[in-house]
């Protein structure tokens, strides 16, 4: 896989990501205003947003955890 090829999949692992949410609108990006970014960056992105979908899961689970009875 050359570096446009590798961007590219990055680009659509971005987007895929955000249409994860859900009840959230399914999201577009224009690849071409991500193109400028290095690999480094968007893998960054990729790790912020995997990190944010665990923090998510984290506040959920804590908020069910609260209802569980205790024994």
């Amino acid at each position: 896989m050359d570096n446009q090829e590798r961007k590219q999949q990055l680009i659509e692992d971005i987007q895929n990501l955000l249409n994860t949410y859900k009840g959230v609108s399914p999201t577009s990006i224009n690849p071409a205003l991500l193109e400028f970014m290095d690999e480094d960056t968007l893998v960054n992105i990729i790790d912020s947003l995997l990190q944010q979908k665990d923090d998510v899961q984290k506040v959920d689970v804590d908020w069910l955890n609260q209802f569980k009875s205790e024994k």
